[in-house]
């Protein structure tokens, strides 16, 4: 017997293994939420994380979803670690190797090169990509041995540094991962230490292949490199810290409750401030109808009757407009 009668709204934050896909990640959520005894559930994921790629992967559930498009424009955090002296033709550690160098970089030219990649930069997208090319995918022309010629596309890094020892990440057991072999004080008199891989952390904007800026790096160095490691710690509001374990999303459907790791519909839009209405603007925002008269300042606002979100709105000169329609129960006290 369903312990509840009515379908679940939020976002369940995952943190997703090597191995899984992000549709299959999706997949288990539907599956646990059913054998847990739930109502059948509208489910998406807020922005496609690679199978070989772990980490942060929102999944929305019921209302929730009606913000995924918000979640895939959003930006991305990434750490992930390069490997120069050898260039994949998927640009990572799953595919066959097409060019060697046997130089390696000092890291002070592999930390001095990344101003060079911050800020607005062009990239071509890795041949191996789910992009489209005269409606069929990229990867699917790459493995039938056919040529892939993808667009130059603009994209933004927002930040970017070597991962150091202040880095929290352990899945890379090796002094080099948790260091990026940077000696520490620096002693510019010392000999160069040459990487074999460095460990990095950006900030990006949506559309960012990292495959790509991994390539671009290395080349950018004199050398070649791809990625061996990959993992996205933040995707828009949601990090690290939210995401549980593929175990604890399968206590659900054991019996375990999906309140204690349900994050609720508003965790979706941190940092957009609260609109409380009156009922008289609860019903007309409900109804699609503008709200006059507001002493908001401009800009997206969560309209909201009492604790219960109704609406995301666009507030213009005082005016709300709804932007889009949320239809959650009244749970207000």
């Amino acid at each position: 017997m369903p312990r509840v009668t009515t379908a679940p709204n939020g976002w369940i934050v995952l943190d997703k293994p090597r191995g899984l896909g992000s549709t299959q990640a999706v997949a288990a959520v539907k599956r646990n939420l059913r054998e847990g005894g739930y109502p059948k559930t509208k489910i998406g994921h807020g922005g496609t994380l690679d199978p070989e790629a772990e980490g942060v992967l929102p999944i929305a559930l019921g209302e929730a979803t009606k913000l995924a498009g918000r979640m895939l424009d959003s930006d991305k955090t990434y750490v992930f670690t390069v490997e120069f002296g050898s260039e994949t033709d998927t640009l990572d550690a799953e595919g066959q190797v097409i060019a060697t160098s046997d130089r390696r970089p000092p890291l002070a030219a592999v930390e001095a090169i990344l101003e060079h990649f911050t800020g607005p930069i062009e990239q071509v997208p890795p041949k191996y990509s789910a992009l489209k090319i005269d409606g069929r995918r990229a990867y699917d022309l790459a493995r039938s041995g056919e040529d892939v010629n993808l667009e130059t596309r603009s994209v933004t890094i927002h930040s970017f540094s070597v991962l150091g020892d202040e880095g929290s990440h352990k899945p890379l057991e090796s002094s080099f991962a948790n260091t990026a072999g940077r000696p520490d004080p620096f002693d510019p008199s010392a000999p160069l230490e040459l990487a074999d891989a460095v460990t990095l952390v950006a900030n990006v904007s949506k559309g960012t292949y990292i495959r790509s800026l991994a390539r671009d790096i290395a080349h950018a160095l004199g050398t070649v490199g791809h990625v061996i490691y990959l993992r996205r710690t933040k995707a828009g509001p949601f990090t690290e810290n939210q995401a549980i374990s593929l175990d604890k999303l399968n206590a659900i459907g054991k019996g375990a409750r999906l309140e204690d790791i349900l994050l609720p519909l508003e965790a979706g839009l941190d940092g957009i401030p609260a609109l409380s209405l009156d009922p008289e603007s609860v019903q007309a925002v409900r109804q699609g109808r503008v709200v006059s008269g507001l002493p908001q300042p401009d800009g997206l606002h969560l309209a909201k009757d009492r604790n219960v979100p109704v609406a995301l709105v666009e507030v213009s000169d005082g005016t709300a407009k709804v932007v889009r329609g949320f239809n959650l129960p009244d749970t207000a006290e």
